[in-house]
């Protein structure tokens, strides 16, 4: 895949975790308090203003990659024949577990 269009996916990304806080704590935050991190700005991808980290406390990296599938194969199967939300608890050898929720799913927890 070309640079661009990796950039592309990546920012589309981006801009939609933006969108969805700032649904989230409507009306408690504008525009200005969620902002998209420049390219080859250090630090995390989403920047939250002083009012947006004391309503959403985390701090956001914004992954857009195929090398994710096996990922998606287990949330897909923590998906069957259920009507709970899907969560995948992983962990690699000598690392702490990690959780994956569907993005929705997190913002509907976290409002």
């Amino acid at each position: 895949m070309k640079y661009n269009s990796k950039k592309r996916k990546f920012l589309k990304l981006q801009n939609q975790i933006r969108i969805k806080i700032l649904k989230a704590f409507k009306p408690n935050l504008v525009k200005q308090d969620v902002d998209i991190a420049k390219e080859g700005q250090s630090g995390p991808d989403i920047i939250l203003s002083r009012r947006a980290k004391k309503l959403c406390p985390y701090q956001y990296e914004i992954k857009s990659q195929n090398r994710m599938t096996t990922v998606y194969k287990w949330f897909n199967q923590a998906s069957k024949k259920t009507k709970l939300n899907p969560v995948v608890v992983m962990k690699a050898n000598g690392r702490d577990p990690l959780v994956v929720l569907d993005v929705d799913h997190f913002f509907d927890l976290i409002k």
